[in-house]
């Protein structure tokens, strides 16, 4: 999504990928499953984003960084489910 940052929240149980753009953000939130998994299970875009991208952009961040890290993802996000199905060459880190 031209424009716009991506930063990556983390903490001990969880935390978020940040899409920021003109002050608005959008984000994707995951939860900690032992050291190897995580859980993405939220991905909030806003009215202004809708349709630009946002989201794919922030799953294609996890994806970069999960592997760089070698973890898992569980996807209980719906939108992530969804865009897991779509994009086979994910299947190495997405369960």
């Amino acid at each position: 999504m031209e424009g716009a940052t991506i930063t990556r929240e983390d903490g001990p149980s969880g935390g978020r990928w940040v899409l920021v753009r003109d002050g608005i953000e959008a984000e994707m939130t995951y939860s900690k499953l032992g050291t190897t998994t995580i859980i993405v299970d939220h991905t909030g875009v806003p009215d202004a984003f809708r349709g630009q991208g946002a989201g794919l952009a922030l799953a294609e961040r996890m994806i970069a960084d999960m592997r760089a890290e070698g973890l898992r993802v569980i996807a209980l996000c719906p939108f992530v489910k969804a865009q897991a199905r779509k994009h086979p060459e994910w299947a190495d880190v997405v369960e």
